[in-house]
């Protein structure tokens, strides 16, 4: 369950199918954590009122008529590199969403799946985590081949400990109170396991972790702290703010 929040996630709805975007606008809006921002029917569009409305959550379509999900993903993420980006899809190629995972998008959704799911995906967005299916991810790792076995070879210990934490789930200030670390030391952490991964996102990170099997190697915490026991197909993460 998500907390309540006393401040609604902004969000910016882009699709070009002006009965679905409204609909979902409306579900949105009935949740108290979210308010929808607005609600745009192209890329070009959804650029212009990025700066105006400034959400902190974006609802992107893939297939719109002026440009894709993913170019509106990497022209949003340039604009505003904090704005977290979900791309929703009637396909699941596996083309598709590798590109919307490298574009830097924070989740990615089939447009079959419920409402709470959108809900869901927004919160964990906000938060700074990630959804992607499990299956999808299953799919990708082995459409992707193996990774450079030295990639990753430079994590300490404490880095490792922290992909695991945020693999499962938890927010950067969840992590810190089980370390008893602070909410900045942990920002500087998962900055080095980003650029140690050659990674753009926590959900990059947590890819390629599952790719080198690095979640997979037996761990032994840094402190006497318990950490959580790493699930490498959950990819449902930080809970809302």
């Amino acid at each position: 369950m998500f907390d309540q929040v006393s401040t609604p996630i902004g969000v910016l709805i882009v699709d070009d199918h002006r009965m679905f975007a409204e609909s979902l606008a409306r579900l949105l809006d009935d949740d108290d954590r979210i308010t929808v921002v607005g609600v745009a029917n192209s890329g070009t569009a959804a650029l212009s009122q990025l700066t105006r409305l400034k959400p902190q959550v974006v609802l992107v379509d893939f297939q719109m008529p002026d440009q894709d999900g993913v170019a509106v993903t990497v022209a949003i993420k340039q604009s505003s590199p904090a704005t977290k980006v979900v791309m929703l899809s009637e396909s699941t190629d596996d083309r598709i969403v590798f590109a919307a995972l490298e574009a830097g998008c924070s989740g990615f959704l089939t447009k079959d799946r419920a409402a709470s799911d959108v809900i869901e995906a927004v919160c964990v967005a906000d938060a700074g985590g990630a959804t992607v299916s499990p299956m999808i991810l299953a799919r990708l790792l082995l459409a992707r081949g193996p990774a450079p076995h030295t990639l990753g070879s430079d994590l300490s210990d404490r880095e490792i400990e922290v992909l695991r934490l945020f693999s499962e789930g938890f927010t950067n200030r969840v992590i810190a109170a089980q370390l008893f670390l602070s909410v900045n030391t942990i920002r500087n952490y998962v900055n080095a396991i980003l650029r140690k991964l050659d990674a753009h996102t926590k959900l990059q990170a947590v890819f390629i972790a599952n790719q080198i099997g690095l979640l997979d190697r037996p761990h032994t915490p840094e402190s006497s702290v318990p950490t959580v026991t790493s699930a490498t197909t959950r990819h449902r993460l930080p809970r809302c703010r």
